[in-house]
């Protein structure tokens, strides 16, 4: 069932280092968000956002911006959260919960020295236990051994990962707030040195400051607000752990939840135009094809050669440059649903998918390598 609500409003905060708190980053995303709905903070009666790296919780946020809503969403579920929250805030507006929802984030990790998934003060979250951390892995070790499990598998390459960067690379080098915007070549990525094996340097995320805001709305007062809404069509979230080492960890959350928000939306993957999908690592993305169903299982490496992923090639991905050039501020999954409306808006500038009516969204968090959620939208434009 399509629920009914519509994202009004978005801002994304274009510093990527800055000397601003995280509290300060959500109220001016907050503010800029809601003059992008036409509405005030005096409207928001639903409030959702999620603590992480760097980033601060509800409860002291709700108290920066002097809310008091009548509905409040804390969860965090890693770098998904702001996606499941879109989620969760259109089925409180269909419930009666509230009417106009505000979901923001703010984190500052690159100002505060944080070496966000690695060993050091980033940490490792819940997505290791105690008999997982004695041993020291960090979070790109992780993706590394699923990395590894599929070239042995399947015989992907660290070419065909590289792809993925280069792409990345491409739409953020059309971005003018991403933090790198130089070109780079399948080349550079496999030079650049090895951080977990077989991922290299440019396979991995970046560590910025950041932070953003959505609006979701009732259709009733979308109505009377200057931009069309933006519809939610599917939604789906899924997690996937150890399942008592029965899993095959070469299959993400992604395999249950973006068929389920495909279906609800009624719509099969070449109706889709293009798609926001986590990059914490190269390796994140080329999983998430496959298990959303882009591809089978196994022909990731081939889906993603030859430019099929960049602007004017079979699905534009990323097209804010993603967490491999963009931004990263440990939690990045506000960002995907920002990007995606504007695309969906015909706000891309240079970086416009043309005619861009449908676009998938999909946030993973945790680790593929142990325990991580999966929460997949499918967004239309009016």
């Amino acid at each position: 069932m399509r629920l009914p609500a519509l994202i009004a409003g978005v801002y994304e905060f274009p510093e990527r280092k800055t000397a601003r708190s995280p509290l300060e980053i959500q109220a001016l995303s907050a503010r800029a968000a809601l003059v992008d709905a036409g509405l005030g903070l005096r409207d928001v009666d639903g409030y959702f956002t999620a603590a992480g790296p760097g980033g601060t919780g509800p409860l002291a946020a709700l108290d920066y911006l002097n809310l008091q809503p009548r509905w409040v969403d804390g969860t965090s579920i890693g770098g998904a959260s702001f996606v499941a929250h879109v989620h969760h805030a259109a089925a409180a507006i269909a419930e009666g919960r509230c009417r106009v929802a505000l979901i923001t984030y703010g984190a500052t990790p690159r100002a505060q020295g944080v070496a966000v998934g690695t060993r050091g003060r980033g940490g490792g979250g819940d997505y290791l236990d105690q008999f997982e951390a004695i041993y020291g892995p960090s979070t790109v070790s992780l993706y590394a051994l699923v990395a590894q499990r599929h070239m042995h598998l399947y015989g992907t390459t660290g070419a065909q990962l590289a792809a993925i960067a280069v792409a990345c690379r491409r739409h953020a080098s059309l971005n003018p707030d991403a933090l790198y915007r130089e070109p780079i070549t399948v080349g550079d990525v496999l030079a650049s040195p090895l951080i977990a094996s077989p991922l290299h340097l440019l396979d991995c995320c970046v560590i910025s400051d950041g932070g953003g805001a959505v609006v979701v709305v009732h259709p009733d007062l979308a109505r009377d607000l200057p931009k069309p809404g933006i519809r939610i069509l599917g939604a789906a979230e899924a997690v996937a752990h150890t399942a008592a080492g029965r899993r095959d960890y070469l299959v993400s959350a992604a395999a249950q939840s973006g068929p389920r928000a495909l279906a609800e939306a009624g719509v099969g993957h070449d109706d889709l135009d293009m798609a926001m999908v986590y990059d914490s690592f190269t390796i994140t993305v080329l999983v998430t094809l496959e298990d959303v169903g882009f591809c089978k299982k196994g022909e990731g490496g081939r889906f993603v050669e030859g430019g099929r992923l960049e602007l004017g090639g079979g699905l534009p991905l990323n097209t804010d440059g993603g967490g491999l050039s963009s931004n990263h501020p440990g939690m990045r999954g506000i960002f995907l649903v920002i990007e995606a409306v504007r695309q969906l808006r015909g706000e891309g500038g240079p970086r416009q998918v043309p005619d861009c009516r449908l676009a998938l969204v999909h946030g993973t968090g945790g680790a593929l390598g142990t325990r991580h959620s999966g929460v997949t939208l499918v967004l239309g434009r009016p």
